[in-house]
């Protein structure tokens, strides 16, 4: 039995926390003014935007917190630390998406039907700004680490405030020509709709790490047979692979080899594929040799498919029937 690890995510958690930092303090310093400035102007774009704000300022700080947990290493029960709390972050920022998308279509809707005054002139130099400030702050996240579905959950947030400050800047400058205050409320919902599909991504792929659901770039079944065909192999079963936390997959197997060959080695050419074709540096194999008494009795109880290695004679039982 073998474990083999290796981890990495290029940019530094240190650096990521001075990003994010810079990015949390952009934010909060503009949504107090924008907050200001949106009940003065009677606009509920720049109202939820502001709100939408105040979401992104939870979730980076939210996104601080959960690097600096991440960090720790392994105590107690927790044999592998604290790194799922990265997910948890994502989640939460996901679902908080969600629920402001239904509440801003909500009151977007009831503006629509009975419009109210909009000062056209605070909305558009008010969306300007917006754009700035969020094009500084999104510039910043997107130079941390977004392969953390963490870091890229607060991505998520400020990408979308900069849309929405977008279409704030041309329903402030429709309002200001035309006079048109249903405009405010449209863009409101434009920025609904963005933060549906951001959120519904967002608690997708969280989802799939705490459901222990193989990374959508691997599939596990044709990772089995690629197993299988590593000369000596004859079957492999209980082949499980998920993912830690995001950018950290994980896989664990039952390797039955030929008898008389070498586990040992076998066992390192199969890591090695696992590392180099799938980046599946993180994986614990059990490695015995192929036994008639491995086949009947071993693992009654197995989980998933049983993979075979092609016969001398071309066939194969069939790889997906149960493992007794």
């Amino acid at each position: 039995m073998s474990a083999g690890h290796g981890h990495g995510h290029g940019v530094g958690a240190a650096a990521d926390r001075k990003l994010l930092s810079g990015a949390l303090a952009l934010i909060v310093g503009f949504m107090i003014a924008e907050v200001i400035v949106g009940f003065a102007a009677g606009s509920l774009a720049l109202v939820t935007d502001a709100a939408h704000m105040l979401t992104d300022a939870i979730a980076i700080a939210l996104a601080l917190l959960a690097i600096r947990l991440a960090a720790k290493p392994p105590a107690g029960g927790f044999t592998y630390g604290f790194k799922r709390v990265e997910i948890l972050s994502a989640q939460a920022n996901g679902i908080t998406l969600l629920l402001l998308a239904v509440y801003f279509v909500y009151e977007a809707v009831s503006r629509m039907i009975d419009p109210p005054e909009v000062k056209g002139a605070l909305v558009l130099i008010t969306g300007v700004v917006g754009i700035v400030v969020n094009l500084f702050a999104t510039w910043l996240i997107s130079k941390a680490n977004r392969s953390s579905l963490n870091v890229e959950g607060a991505f998520q947030h400020i990408l979308n405030d900069l849309f929405a400050f977008i279409a704030t800047a041309i329903a402030g400058l429709v309002v200001l020509l035309t006079g048109f205050a249903r405009a405010d409320a449209i863009a409101a919902l434009v920025v609904a709709v963005l933060m549906l599909k951001a959120g519904v991504s967002l608690v997708r792929d969280s989802g799939r790490i705490f459901l222990e659901a193989a990374p959508i770039a691997i599939d596990p079944q044709a990772l089995g047979a690629e197993l299988c065909a590593v000369e000596g192999v004859v079957e492999v079963h209980d082949l499980h692979v998920w993912e830690i936390t995001s950018g950290e997959p994980a896989a664990s197997a039952h390797i039955l080899v030929a008898e008389g060959l070498d586990c040992h080695q076998i066992r390192v050419r199969i890591e090695e594929v696992l590392a180099e074709r799938h980046h599946l540096t993180h994986s614990t194999l059990q490695v015995d040799h192929a036994t008639e008494s491995q086949s009947s009795e071993h693992c009654s109880d197995s989980h998933g498919t049983v993979h075979r290695a092609i016969t001398g004679a071309g066939s194969a039982p069939d790889p997906a029937s149960p493992h007794h």
